[in-house]
């Protein structure tokens, strides 16, 4: 099960990680606020904004990466894949069952 790791603008995060929370594309997402400090046409920027570790399923990437692609404000997002090579079974079947669509309430 991967977890994606992503920035964005702190103003944009927590509606980013609700949206694709509601949408079933992944069972959660964990926000960090960070100060960023890049180079972008040529200068260098310091800003705030927030880690975003969502965790979905190997079925379910593509369509998340899709959607976060239209909701994230940036260009060029930073968007990266962590492949667990360790997980613990019960939490993989939480994150299977929440990011696949199914009637029923939640777990939890």
């Amino acid at each position: 099960m991967p977890t994606l790791y992503m920035t964005a603008p702190s103003e944009s995060a927590a509606e980013i990680a609700q949206t694709v929370v509601d949408e079933r594309l992944a069972a959660c997402v964990n926000q960090f606020p960070c100060r960023s400090t890049y180079r972008w046409d040529g200068d260098v920027h310091t800003g705030d904004e927030t880690i975003l570790l969502i965790k979905t399923t190997a079925e379910g990437y593509r369509q998340l990466v899709d959607r976060l692609l239209e909701l994230h404000p940036y260009d060029v997002p930073c968007i990266e894949r962590f492949d667990e090579s360790h997980i613990h079974d019960p939490f993989a079947s939480w994150i299977t069952d929440s990011v696949s669509p199914h009637v029923g309430g939640d777990r939890q």
